[in-house]
């Protein structure tokens, strides 16, 4: 047992390790998403009235709108290549679970674009005139909530993995199920700027990463399973 638990773990490291250097020789993939963010979040006062209060009352659902959309620009690409060069069949006859192998995939892409995104958001949420008390709020709720949406995300990735064009279809998979995680998101941000508490906020968005972290490694595994057999 505890063999195969070494084992197992053995083989994950290798894919997470593998994928970080194939994030760092793609660095342009890497780049997009937070050059998008950047773009629209500095552009979005000049197309508006710029005035600070206009601003700061927008700014929680923005951020976390541009942030979304940002997470859904590389992930249709997250199985892409694994499918394209035959490395997600091998995946599938590898010693160790698919899933953990999906769960290290989504690991290396939430701390590659996720991350980021959230660290990035604070600095952004400057041009937006975001009240002093949303700045912590906004990163701890971005952290979660891109945890969350990476693995849903995922889940749609998988599903059409074997499109050529599959953008718009895995767009119109996950982004009824981000639409909780985007609510959520925002309003514990607008709740700390009103002076509220957002603890049960941020409790929810853990709940719900806790229960995406059970049920979606799996269900990934197995709608990367029925894509590749197609």
């Amino acid at each position: 047992m505890d063999d195969q638990r070494g084992d197992n773990w053995s083989g994950v490291s290798a894919v997470f390790s593998r994928d970080l250097r194939l994030m760092w020789r793609h660095r342009s993939d890497l780049a997009n998403p937070l050059i998008f963010f950047l773009i629209a979040i500095t552009l979005l006062p000049l197309g508006v009235d710029p005035s600070r209060q206009l601003l700061g009352s927008i700014a929680p659902g923005m951020l976390w709108i541009m942030a979304l959309l940002a997470t859904l620009l590389s992930m249709d690409l997250l199985f892409r290549g694994d499918y394209d060069d035959g490395s997600l069949a091998q995946f599938q006859l590898a010693p160790q679970p698919l899933y953990l192998t999906v769960l290290a995939k989504v690991a290396v892409y939430w701390l590659t674009t996720g991350l980021p995104l959230a660290l990035m958001a604070p600095l952004l949420a400057v041009m937006l005139a975001l009240p002093e008390g949303g700045y912590i709020p906004l990163t701890l709720s971005l952290t979660l909530g891109t945890a969350v949406m990476s693995l849903i995300g995922a889940l749609g990735a998988a599903l059409t993995v074997c499109l050529r064009s599959g953008g718009l279809v895995l767009t119109l998979i996950v982004m009824p199920l981000y639409l909780p995680v985007l609510i959520i998101g925002a309003n514990c941000v607008s709740s700390a700027v009103a002076g509220f508490d957002y603890s049960r906020e941020l409790a929810l968005l853990g709940a719900g990463l806790a229960l995406a972290l059970i049920v979606m490694p799996p269900a990934i595994a197995g709608a990367l399973r029925i894509s590749s057999n197609q």
